[in-house]
């Protein structure tokens, strides 16, 4: 049996302390909510990835463009099939928009996008019918609808209690 080698999924900045990045990242943490840094790179590898697809795509067939792109719109990082014009033009940005942790801030059901991340770790929040514990898990257009709350257990514990209040002894009052 082989041993399968894990690679990273980022890259390192070459400059690491470059300061106008360093305050773009920063600014990028606040608003998305994220861990840490290595996300950020790995959105921006993971977007790095999808330009370098599509410029080999740029020779190929119409059809075969259309599926890349097809596949690109069902995600949600393109809105339309026309040109990949559009995919080269996507930023680290556009990936983070499409996480599950600012999915869920994004329909309110999280204050902050701190908390949104707390809930999910927490296993506070569905997909479907499954309980997802993932922050950066990419949500595609059509599972975003299917992104919830789970329910809580308070409905049965009310209804263990009511019974019991209802049968409690009366206290009549004598003259």
């Amino acid at each position: 049996m082989a041993v399968i080698k894990k690679h990273k999924k980022y890259s390192r900045p070459r400059k690491l302390f470059d300061k106008t990045r360093i305050q773009e990242e920063n600014k990028i943490l606040g608003k998305y909510g994220l861990k840490n840094k290595k996300e950020i790179w790995r959105a921006d590898s993971f977007i790095g990835n999808i330009r370098s697809q599509a410029k080999d795509f740029i020779p190929k067939s119409q059809s075969e463009q259309r599926e890349f792109l097809d596949r690109l719109v069902k995600i949600g990082l393109i809105t339309s099939t026309e040109q990949l014009d559009d995919v080269l033009a996507l930023t680290k940005e556009d990936i983070l928009e499409r996480r599950l942790q600012t999915i869920v801030l994004r329909k309110n059901l999280a204050k902050t996008s701190r908390e949104a991340r707390q809930l999910i770790t927490h296993r506070h929040i569905m997909l479907a019918d499954r309980i997802i514990t993932i922050p950066s898990q990419i949500i595609s257009v059509e599972e975003e609808k299917d992104v919830k709350r789970k329910d809580k257990k308070k409905k049965k514990a009310v209804e263990k209690l009511a019974p019991a209040s209802v049968s409690a002894p009366e206290i009549k009052e004598e003259k």
